[in-house]
């Protein structure tokens, strides 16, 4: 490996269950490809099949992945690079709630059989909250993008 080349950090679906706390049929992420950590970024995948239970009723003829959830999607991935940024630092696990979104477009249908990749960045940390950019992305092409603000609690399963 040579100096500029970095260890790729991936992260399968057992570790991103107890990364975050939601699950079937909320966990709208399949894997995280990579991260890095200084900066905060990640790159997480969800792969979008017809037996999403959305699709039953967004819409039956012609299925859409609804735009909430893809946004919901981004926040996950950005949940999974916070979790993954405290584990490094050695601080508790915290629950991470989605409190703003701003400046959310949305620049293409996403239906079954694309593979979503999201990419999240760390724009900066205040107190417990933190501040990201974030993009869905089918191929090269970016279908939704928006600026994520999450707020850390104490989690009181753990």
């Amino acid at each position: 490996m040579t100096d500029h080349q970095k260890p790729e950090k991936s992260v399968d679906i057992e570790r991103i269950l107890d990364l975050l706390p939601h699950r079937y049929p909320f966990l709208l992420v399949d894997r995280v490809l990579d991260y890095e950590l200084d900066p905060p970024r990640i790159r997480a995948l969800k792969n979008v099949t017809f037996n999403e239970p959305f699709f039953q009723g967004h819409f039956p003829r012609h299925p859409v992945m609804p735009g909430v959830l893809i946004l919901e999607a981004m926040a996950q991935a950005a949940g999974c690079l916070a979790h993954l940024a405290r584990e490094a630092e050695d601080k508790p696990h915290s629950l991470y709630y989605l409190v703003k979104i701003d400046k959310a477009r949305f620049t293409r249908t996403v239906v079954p059989g694309d593979q979503l990749v999201f990419e999240v960045e760390q724009k900066r940390l205040m107190r417990n909250m933190g501040v990201y950019t974030a993009r869905a992305l089918i191929g090269s092409q970016t279908v939704s993008s928006a600026e994520l603000l999450c707020a850390a609690k104490p989690n009181p399963a753990r």
